[in-house]
């Protein structure tokens, strides 16, 4: 049988279910699941970035900080929250 490695990445938490729902992702194919099946909003330029770069990290080997990185973006342009990204930010907000 052969399989394949996942990518990992800096563990994050992604409010993709609405205000306060999290579901979290440890590697760029978590990522890609989200991006490809759970995201609300696929018209914005910063998720074609992100599941491009995330693509990029799965299959060519290339930086899974940047497919983070560009996943957290496309994120907050969809309104979501990132944690632990956005920790300062929702403390202050409370």
């Amino acid at each position: 049988m052969t399989g394949y490695a996942l990518t990992p990445i800096e563990p994050l938490e992604v409010e993709i279910y609405g205000i306060g729902q999290y579901a979290p992702a440890e590697t760029v194919e978590e990522m890609i699941m989200y991006l490809t099946d759970k995201w609300p909003d696929k018209s914005k330029s910063a998720f074609h970035s992100a599941l491009a770069r995330s693509i990029d990290a799965m299959v060519f080997a290339a930086e899974p900080e940047a497919a983070r990185a560009a996943f957290v973006t496309a994120a907050h342009a969809a309104g979501m929250h990132v944690l632990p990204d956005d920790m300062d930010e929702l403390r202050k907000a409370s």
